[in-house]
């Protein structure tokens, strides 16, 4: 076995998964550790050794990048082009089989799919007819609720509402599937959806497939939501040859839909299914691994892993303490100078990565005043954000009244009713009385009447008395109050939250524009006046000029980090509230799934692995409790975070007796390949601590308790080392709540 070419160069674990035999297949593979050779070897493994025609395999991921590079290494393998071999995303796959099957779903022949400017455009018109509110806010809002519902199997015939707002998608939801059904039209959701109804409903259809796929193989398991997981059971049903890859610790898409715990569906349905863990890592030394390792393991409701190394110990991991965001960018910078010098580094071997993308302002600025390439992936520089240069475009103007592309920029947005005819006759206007831009607002504001439209002088008129009274407060060197009253008296947040399409889209975009209202604060300190200010900031938004180049350092969002790895990495502002974001304190499942955020960060990290906080927010919570040893920081940040002198942090996993007793089980029948028992020995459950204050006690798991918002509701999270209650609020849903909160009271049953 060891000397064939399909294994190769793979460790035990690696070969027993790729060789494994008939039936079904769970493969947990930690980061770096070669699951992609794997699945692709497997693959080969089944024509070659199997006998299992290519055609007869259905092999899935989730972008079509990632397919084709999936079916180019196995023809590599094999030596042979595979025409027929089913490699593709679950939606590319869906749309080709409801080809040929829609029409048992009533659907034409020539039914079309609608991408989601035709899908909002299609609400926008349901929520009309319904004489609902249908502003592009509104309708994508309803239009990510229905798409949860949808990945989650529910038809709109059966969407059950429980309270007023759900009766409101309900309506809307039943009227915007008749709108697509009378269209002749899917949205991306329906494909998937409608493939599993066509399996259920339809016995010839769904023996058709099965017969025609003998083997079903998933990649980034962790990542398929509930009608995914539907899909992948009833494709390979009678014979169960399903072979999946995931890893729950790096499940990070909740936001799409995406379900770690499907992970744990599929031991229950499979209860015979062959389990193997893949733990060896050739990204990371050990010292990133074990500081991983210690921050995954507080997560509940997963598989502990044994991730070791052979690349030796390495560095330790570099933690600092920061004041703001600028001294933050500060301490990068002198860190890849070092990293250039003495570990003679690349630039294109050092990633900065961050959980939101307005954190990466301070540190393009810093790049470009240092002349430093960079490239930023998976978001927009800070300057080329549409809310970023709509706010600069404002204070431009308020400085320079002659500013024509800002004046273009700003008159209309947000939405006043100026549109392009009305601009032009404003300069019309102002053209034939030789009047430059800024002298016809001052003009337009004096005239009881002028040549113009009506509608049009009334609504100029009234953006030039309030660009008037920024000039004024402009005049008096108040940035900041300038800055507040723009925001204030253009209504911008109403705006930000009309053109976000989800909530984490909104937050982004105001702390973009939080960000601005921060470096006007510190111009002010600095006795900047606003004409220094606009100067320092179009040096660092000409960003164009950089030489390009394939040695640039990577600037990248945690969530866009997935996939890649660096010999160093950065991760900034390691704060509370940023990392955990706030947000996840009121979602279910919120605080776990930031923390396997953090952890895809650092096990890109090969060989050095740079964190940092600031004083601002103070660190977030994942730095307590670490091991000392694994640290370089300063004593005074050590002891602040209570390191520990011992590599085994405790674990907090749900019922970790039965969870501890289960992993034993399977090593002991051999149901779960291990390299290394000695490791796996120093993975202990933390059995919890005993409720040790009154607190505890009136807020224990099941107590009903009152709160003076969100009323009457049940714990179902005791409180936590940071003293948050998760209560389920009968009107409100989940919350996080401190234990100590005005008004949050137990009550007596």
């Amino acid at each position: 076995m060891t000397n064939h070419p399909l294994t190769e160069g793979m460790n035990p674990q690696q070969r027993q998964a790729i060789t494994a035999g008939e039936g079904p297949v769970l493969v947990l593979a930690g980061p770096g550790s070669g699951k992609t050779a794997v699945l692709t070897r497997r693959i080969a493994w089944l024509i070659r050794e199997h006998r299992v025609p290519h055609h007869h395999i259905m092999a899935v991921t989730f972008t079509n990048k990632a397919a084709g590079e999936m079916r180019g290494r196995v023809e590599a393998l094999l030596g042979e082009h595979l025409r027929g071999l089913q490699v593709s995303t679950f939606h590319s796959a869906c749309a080709r089989f409801l080809r040929a099957d829609a029409e048992l779903l009533s659907y034409g022949r020539n039914w079309v799919i609608y991408d989601s400017d035709d899908q909002l455009a299609l609400i926008k018109r349901v929520l009309k007819v319904l004489s609902m509110d249908a502003d592009t806010a509104s309708a994508r809002h309803m239009m990510n609720t229905i798409s949860r519902a949808k990945s989650e199997l529910i038809l709109a015939s059966e969407y059950q509402a429980r309270h007023y707002a759900e009766e409101i998608v309900q309506r809307v939801y039943l009227a915007y599937q008749n709108a697509l059904e009378n269209a002749n039209a899917m949205d991306f959701d329906d494909l998937l959806l409608n493939m599993v109804l066509v399996l259920k409903r339809n016995p010839v259809r769904r023996a058709y497939y099965q017969g025609r796929f003998q083997q079903v193989l998933v990649d980034e398991f962790q990542d398929t939501n509930t009608v995914q997981y539907e899909l992948v059971k009833l494709l390979a049903a009678p014979q169960n040859n399903v072979f999946v890859v995931g890893d729950e610790d790096q499940s990070i898409y909740a936001f799409r839909g995406a379900d770690y715990r499907n992970i744990a569906r599929f031991r229950r349905h499979y209860a015979a299914s062959q389990q193997h863990l893949l733990e060896q890592n050739y990204r990371s030394t050990s010292h990133i691994l074990d500081f991983a390792r210690t921050v995954i393991d507080h997560n509940p409701n997963r598989t502990p892993k044994a991730l070791h190394s052979d690349l030796g110990a390495g560095a330790r991991v570099r933690l600092e303490e920061v004041y703001d965001n600028d001294l933050q960018a500060e301490y990068v910078l002198e860190h890849i100078q070092k990293l250039r010098q003495r570990q003679c580094l690349d630039y294109k071997d050092i990633a900065v990565m961050y959980r939101s993308n307005w954190l990466s302002r301070a540190i393009e600025q810093m790049l470009v005043r240092e002349q430093i390439p960079y490239v930023m992936i998976g978001g927009v520089s800070f300057y080329k954000r549409r809310e970023v240069k709509d706010m600069l475009a404002y204070l431009r103007l308020v400085f320079n009244p002659e500013d024509g592309s800002s004046f273009g920029r700003v008159i209309n947005t947000p939405a006043r009713g100026i549109g392009d005819k009305s601009v032009a006759s404003f300069h019309a206007w102002a053209a034939d009385r030789q009047m430059a831009q800024g002298e016809a607002l001052v003009r337009i504001r004096e005239l009881a009447s002028a040549a113009l439209p009506t509608t049009a002088r009334n609504r100029i008129r009234a953006f030039a008395n309030m660009w008037a009274g920024w000039r004024e407060q402009a005049a008096r060197g108040e940035l900041v109050k300038l800055f507040d009253r723009i925001y204030a008296e253009t209504h911008y947040e109403a705006h930000l939250l009309k053109i976000s399409e989800s909530d984490e889209q909104f937050d982004e975009r105001k702390e973009n524009v939080v960000e601005i209202w921060r470096m006007l604060g510190r111009a002010e300190e600095l006795g900047q006046s606003l004409g220094d200010f606009l100067v320092e900031q179009s040096l660092y938004a000409d960003v164009d000029d950089l030489e390009e180049g394939d040695d640039r350092v990577t600037l990248i969002t945690l969530h866009s980090a997935k996939g890649l790895e660096f010999p160093a990495v950065f991760i900034v502002c390691v704060d509370e509230s940023v990392l955990p974001h706030r947000r996840s304190l009121e979602e279910p499942g919120g605080l776990e799934e930031e923390r396997r955020l953090f952890y895809v960060g650092i096990t890109r990290a090969e060989r050095f692995l740079l964190l940092n906080y600031t004083l601002y927010n103070g660190p977030s919570r994942f730095l307590f409790d670490l091991p000392r040893r694994l640290l370089d920081a300063r004593p005074a940040v050590l002891n602040m975070l209570g390191a520990g002198d011992r590599l085994e942090a405790p674990t907090q996993w749900a019922r970790p007796s039965e969870l501890n007793s289960r992993i034993q089980r399977d090593l002991r029948i051999g149901k779960v390949s291990t390299p290394n028992q000695e490791l796996r020995k120093k993975i202990r459950p933390y059995t919890g601590n005993a409720p040790s204050s009154d607190r505890d006690a009136r807020f224990k798991v099941g107590a009903r308790v009152s709160h003076p918002s969100f009323g009457a509701g049940k714990v179902i999270g005791a409180p936590d080392r940071f003293e948050t209650v998760s209560v389920l609020f009968d009107e409100h849903g989940l919350k996080k709540i401190l234990a100590d909160a005005d008004g949050f009271t137990a009550l007596d049953e």
